[in-house]
């Protein structure tokens, strides 16, 4: 290869970079003699590296693999949720989403590099394997989920129904990586659970998603209440971290008569203030939520409100910390990248993406003992709800 076509692969590359970054996030681009100069700088600290990669080195680079890795780092170094897609990811993740798949059950997010379990869908393949909150997708087939963007781990976890996946899971306490094997199924949302505790003076409700038809169903529970006997309210929201952000406002809205439930609000994205409406109000009852890691997106704006508005206690561990809306901007030259433009904040403040949920009544889980890690003996029979009994406990000493 002859330095000069050396060097006309490395200005392309920098031009590529350039262009995506500089000129194709705004009407205008950016120009120079603006506050957006120190973009620049870093351009040409983008283009010494190269050259110095291209230059030392121990074998000669491929550019291209090199500035599409600079690219998915630019992004992920933004937050989990932010992706680039090269322009074959981009073709193959439209195509995707027009098609429609089957699922394994599991929600993940990314972590320390790699994909990681936020939940699993009960009575998934997932679940049937004992997949787990916070276990590790190391990798999916022959490819490390460190090289990979959020958006095509989770597009390579769908497929056709009945089409099976291969990955490496790293479980908790557990030396080795462990192939597991999953046969995509088509999704199917588990029924809302239901239980009265306390010679039914306490109702159990427990959604997996928080969907228009979920929560149609929980506010069709608590106006029942009194006429079935209830009078104070569990709502666990363990592992709930599917579903719709509107909804989640919808269902805090029904615990809450006035307030702040929350807020949204980005760098170009005007602040948006969600307040309880009385008209959507349905009940004042003694409240305990319970969450735990599995907790993201939709069940944390609900645990946020509730918590910050002092309405009923949260019991359990530290939500996960999901809550963020992405927009997809697509690149002249076929790829595209999916960037995160705005964030949930509970009333107090804090973005539930970067500080997660606290509950004010922490338990670490006893069902979180992890049978599946070597030299553990699996328990027989059920095992102790240490949450779930707490929140019991502090609503039996609530006056209704």
């Amino acid at each position: 290869m002859s330095k000069s076509f050396k060097r006309s692969v490395l200005a392309i590359s920098v031009a590529l970079v350039f262009f995506v970054f500089l000129g194709s996030f705004g009407p205008s681009g950016v120009r120079a003699g603006t506050e957006k100069d120190g973009a620049y700088k870093e351009m040409e600290v983008y283009s010494e590296v190269l050259k110095k990669i291209q230059s030392d080195y121990v074998s000669e680079p491929n550019i291209g693999k090199v500035t599409n890795g600079a690219l998915h780092g630019l992004l992920e170094s933004l937050d989990a949720d932010s992706s680039y897609l090269t322009p074959d990811e981009y073709k193959t993740y439209k195509q995707h989403l027009s098609e429609g798949t089957a699922q394994v059950g599991i929600n993940l997010s990314k972590r320390f590099g790699y994909a990681t379990v936020v939940s699993v869908v009960p009575g998934s393949p997932a679940e049937k394997q004992q997949i787990g909150d916070g276990d590790i997708i190391e990798s999916i087939g022959d490819q490390s989920t460190r090289e990979m963007s959020l958006a095509m781990i989770r597009l390579m976890l769908e497929g056709k129904p009945g089409t099976s996946v291969t990955f490496s899971v790293v479980r908790p306490r557990k030396a080795e990586p462990e192939k597991v094997t999953l046969t995509r199924t088509a999704e199917v949302v588990p029924a809302l659970g239901e239980q009265q505790y306390e010679n039914s003076s306490i109702l159990y409700l427990k959604p997996s998603v928080l969907t228009k038809e979920r929560v149609s169903e929980m506010e069709a529970r608590l106006r029942a209440m009194g006429k079935n006997g209830n009078k104070k309210v569990v709502l666990d929201l363990r592992d709930v971290a599917e579903g719709d952000s509107d909804q989640a406002i919808r269902l805090a809205n029904a615990f809450l008569q006035n307030g702040t439930i929350a807020t949204l609000e980005g760098q170009k994205f005007a602040k948006q203030t969600f307040v309880a409406e009385s008209s959507k109000f349905i009940t004042a009852a003694p409240l305990a939520v319970v969450v735990n890691h599995g907790t993201a997106g939709p069940g944390e704006i609900v645990a946020g409100a509730i918590l910050d508005n002092k309405r009923g206690d949260v019991v359990g561990d530290r939500t996960f910390g999901e809550g963020s809306i992405q927009k997809t901007i697509e690149m002249q030259n076929g790829a595209a990248v999916i960037v995160s433009v705005a964030k949930y904040a509970s009333p107090s403040g804090k973005k539930i993406q970067d500080e997660a949920v606290t509950p004010n009544v922490v338990v670490a889980s006893s069902l979180d003992q992890d049978d599946r890690a070597e030299d553990v003996p699996p328990q027989t029979g059920p095992k102790a709800d240490d949450q779930l009994n707490k929140a019991l406990e502090l609503l039996k000493q609530k006056n209704t």
